[in-house]
C-alpha cells in the first residue's frame, strides 16, 4: 500500500488513522495546532456512528467517557412540557474525551503537531510543508475542517455562506445540577421561534449546554467571555430556572461562539491524489447531529476501498459515489430542521427530533 499523509488530527483525521492502523497501512498525520488546542465541547452520536466507533474503540472505554441518552424532551422556554421521543442508542460525549480515545491507538511518532500543510498552485507537487518542501506522500487525505484552506485552494469557485443560526456552546461541571437531570436530551424553545437552549448530560457531574440563535434577530458579536456571559443571562433571564442557573454557574474560559457556515454546493470529494473526508469534504450544519457519524463512515469506506481496489482513482470514485448521496440527504434535512427552528412553535411540525436519519 502507498504511503498516506493525513492533514488534520480532529475527529475525521484520527478516525482515518485508526482504520489505517487496522490494515497496517503506512501513514502520518500533520496537524497545524497544538494538541491541547484540539479540545472542544461535545457531540451527539446516533446508533450508526456508534457501530463504526465500536470497530476502533471498545464499548467499555466509550461508556466510561460518555453517556447514552434515553429520550429527547422538548419544552417551551418557561418549562411547559411539549413532547418527547425515545432515543435509539444516541450517545453523548465530549470532544476532548473522543479525541483522546481516538488518539490512544496512534503512536506519537505518527502525529506531527504544529505542522502546517499548504497548497502551492505554482508547482506540480502542490502540497508542501511550511518550509517549502514537498509532503511526499502518494495519497493525501484532507481532514482540516469545514473551513478547509486546502479545499478552498483546490476548488477556487466554491461559495461558503453563513446560515441563519449561530450557537454558543459550553460545558459545566456541577454534580448538583447533573444529579437533577436524568439521562435525557432536554431542549427549551422560545414560543416565537429562533431561540433554543439544549442540555446534554455527559457524565455524573458534567453537562454540555448550547444555545441556538436566529442571527437575524439576535446579534452576538465577538466579545469577552464576561460580556458573553452577561448577554446570555439577559436573553435567558425569564426562562425555566435551570437555564439561567446553568448559564450563571458555568465557567466561560472555554466557551465557544460558533457562526455556522455551509457550502452552497458540494465540491468533488477528490482531485488527483488528494481526497477529502469529514467536514473538509462536506460541512454539515449542527441540526443534523451527523458530523461525527459522517466522519467515521467516510474514514471507514475510504480505507475499505483503498484496500480493495488496485487503482487509487477508482477507490476515490467509489468512495465519493457511495457517500455523496447520503451527505446530500443530510444537507437537505439540515436545512429543513433549520427552517423549523426559525418558525414559531405553533407552526413547527410534529417531527421534533433534531437528528437527521436516512
Amino acid at each position: 500500500m502507498k504511503k498516506i499523509a493525513v492533514v488534520g488530527a480532529g475527529i475525521s483525521g484520527l478516525s482515518m488513522a485508526n482504520y489505517l492502523e487496522k490494515y497496517k497501512i503506512d501513514y502520518h498525520i500533520y496537524e497545524r495546532r497544538k494538541r491541547k488546542d484540539l479540545a472542544g465541547h461535545g457531540f451527539l452520536i446516533p446508533k450508526e456512528g456508534m457501530d463504526y466507533l465500536y470497530q476502533i474503540i471498545t464499548p467499555d472505554l466509550l461508556l466510561k467517557n460518555g453517556n447514552f441518552l434515553k429520550k429527547y424532551v422538548q419544552y417551551s422556554h418557561t418549562g411547559k412540557f411539549l413532547a418527547e421521543k425515545d432515543l435509539d442508542n444516541v450517545f453523548a460525549i465530549s470532544r476532548h474525551a473522543l479525541i483522546n480515545l481516538l488518539a490512544q491507538n496512534i503512536s506519537a511518532e505518527k502525529i506531527s503537531y504544529e505542522e502546517t500543510i499548504f497548497y502551492d498552485d505554482q508547482q506540480s507537487d502542490n502540497l508542501k510543508f511550511s518550509d517549502g518542501t514537498n509532503v511526499g506522500a502518494d495519497i493525501i487525505v484532507i481532514s482540516d475542517g469545514s473551513r478547509s484552506r486546502i479545499r478552498k485552494n483546490l476548488f477556487k469557485d466554491e461559495i461558503m455562506r453563513m446560515v441563519r443560526e449561530s450557537e454558543v456552546v459550553n460545558i459545566i461541571q456541577n454534580k448538583e445540577i447533573a444529579d437533577s437531570i436524568e439521562n435525557d436530551f432536554m431542549k427549551f424553545h422560545h414560543e416565537e421561534g429562533g431561540l433554543t437552549f439544549g442540555i446534554l448530560k455527559l457524565s455524573d457531574d458534567t453537562i454540555l449546554w448550547y444555545s441556538q440563535f436566529d442571527n437575524q434577530k439576535y446579534t452576538i458579536n465577538e466579545c469577552s467571555a464576561e460580556n458573553l456571559r452577561k448577554y446570555m443571562l439577559e436573553v435567558f433571564e425569564n426562562w425555566h430556572p435551570i437555564v439561567p442557573e446553568i448559564i450563571r454557574k458555568s465557567d466561560y474560559k472555554n466557551v465557544h461562539l460558533w457562526n455556522v457556515y455551509e457550502l452552497e454546493e458540494l465540491n468533488p470529494f477528490y482531485k488527483q491524489n488528494t481526497v477529502f473526508i469529514g467536514d473538509a469534504a462536506h460541512p454539515l450544519i449542527p441540526f443534523t447531529s451527523q458530523g461525527v457519524t459522517s466522519a467515521l463512515k467516510d474514514s471507514f469506506l475510504l480505507t475499505k476501498y483503498l484496500v480493495e481496489e488496485n487503482s487509487v482513482e477508482y477507490a476515490f470514485s467509489k468512495y465519493e459515489s457511495e457517500r455523496k448521496p447520503e451527505i446530500e440527504f443530510h444537507i437537505s434535512n439540515g436545512r429543513i430542521l433549520l427552517n423549523q427552528f426559525l418558525l414559531p412553535l405553533n407552526q413547527q411540525t410534529e417531527n421534533i427530533l433534531p437528528i437527521s436519519y436516512k
